[in-house]
């Protein structure tokens, strides 16, 4: 019941807060929360940082590709194999190659009429309000690590 309830406060006020800056996909800022709470500061620390790299890195790439060449299959493929590269110079690790893929995807290929730059600028900042948010619930409200199951227990624990 704790962390089902910590877990919905933390994408309501993630969506809420990507609301008040009127971000046009605050949805966005939920979804990151979801990935980012974890039981654990460190380990929120650590999925946060690839992700802000990932999502960085993705969303220049994404904007750079849409302005000069616009949406294809080439470019598409060519950009995943530059965020590979690049995420490797960052020494950076698979989940934010995986985050910089996700971002690329949804700034180059997802037709809108907003310049490329505007939608990087908006995914990235949707993303760091989710992070953030995220962050400081971790802080704010640490998860208590599970209590083993008393011998002869029927009821088995809840998935984390």
């Amino acid at each position: 019941m704790v962390h089902s309830t910590r877990t919905a406060v933390t994408a309501v006020a993630s969506l809420l807060v990507a609301r008040v800056f009127r971000l046009p996909e605050a949805y966005w800022a939920p979804i990151t929360t979801l990935v980012i709470t974890q039981s654990s500061l460190g380990a929120a620390l650590a999925v946060s940082w690839q992700r802000l790299v990932g999502t960085a890195l993705g969303a220049v790439v994404g904007a750079a590709v849409a302005s000069s060449v616009g949406p294809s299959p080439l470019a598409l493929g060519a950009s995943i194999f530059l965020l590979g590269v690049l995420c490797a110079v960052a020494r950076s690790d698979r989940s934010a190659y995986r985050f910089a893929g996700v971002t690329l995807v949804v700034v180059l290929l997802v037709p809108r009429t907003d310049p490329s730059w505007q939608v990087a600028v908006h995914r990235f900042a949707e993303v760091s309000i989710g992070i953030a948010v995220a962050l400081v619930l971790t802080v704010a409200w640490p998860e208590r690590e599970s209590r083993p199951r008393a011998a002869g227990s029927s009821r088995a624990p809840l998935p984390r």
